[in-house]
């Protein structure tokens, strides 16, 4: 007869959660003759993984992020081996003062993998398949506006190497400058909108942001060509270097 040695389940469980715990439990307890104690275990196993991933997607995304990846696995494997100890450490060491054999780490460590598997087939089904909390129609909807705005308004950059200097002036003022103007409009509805993830609130203040350079760098190129003059060049690099800053942070 082999069993887990503590060390297995403690291995198993740091990669594949208290599902892999309870798996490696049970098979314990079966080969103790002990089948019940063996299916209470596997199912107390299913639910406490149950309980920790609903646990963690309640934690705010600014605190999960601040916690180092490592910690909660080996909370949870900590917990787990006294448990472990306390249901089977007698029986344990009684095989191995009695020189019987235990499975393999290795043997232990694939199911731990396989466990992992599953738990992050889980968590994906959980992360895109489930409702949303917030108007995701109403984000796309405004950033569809938002991108067509754009495209309009970057004509200009085509223009400058073809169009005359009053097309480019007009065409600044009338449909360059009023674009981003309706862009920073699009971007501060999107605000509005409850629950919005903090990932997507960051993406909101650097478009706004973008858009507010990019209103800039357009009077200041109206300036430029209007007066036929490159005292504003510096200005210009400074904003166009920010801008692509932000793009880059995107």
């Amino acid at each position: 007869m082999k069993l887990y040695s503590q060390r297995a389940i403690a291995i198993a469980t740091y990669f594949g959660g208290p599902l892999a715990a309870g798996i490696l439990i049970r098979k314990n307890f079966i080969n103790l003759g002990k089948e019940k104690q063996g299916l209470n275990s596997l199912i107390i196993g299913i639910l406490s993984t149950l309980l920790i991933f609903y646990g963690i997607f309640q934690i705010p995304e600014s605190i999960l992020d601040k916690i180092p990846n490592a910690l909660i696995p080996l909370i949870y494997t900590g917990i787990i081996y006294l448990i472990v100890e306390n249901l089977q450490g007698q029986e344990l060491n009684k095989h191995k003062e009695e020189k019987n054999e235990f499975y393999s780490n290795w043997k232990a460590t694939g199911i731990g993998a396989i466990c992992s598997v599953i738990l992050i087939g889980g968590i994906f089904a959980y992360a895109y398949l489930s409702p949303t909390d917030w108007d995701v129609d109403k984000y796309d909807s405004g950033l569809k506006k938002y991108n067509e705005n754009e495209q309009v308004a970057m004509k200009l950059f085509d223009m400058l190497e073809r169009n005359s200097k009053n097309e480019i002036v007009l065409f600044i003022e009338k449909t360059g400058i009023p674009k981003w103007e309706e862009c920073i409009e699009i971007l501060n509805e999107m605000n509005t909108i409850e629950n919005i993830p903090q990932d997507f609130q960051k993406q909101n203040q650097l478009l706004l942001e973008y858009s507010k350079l990019r209103i800039e760098a357009y009077e200041l190129i109206s300036k430029a060509i209007f007066n036929e003059t490159s005292e504003y060049d510096e200005e210009i690099i400074k904003r166009h270097k920010r801008i692509d800053e932000i793009i880059n942070e995107l």
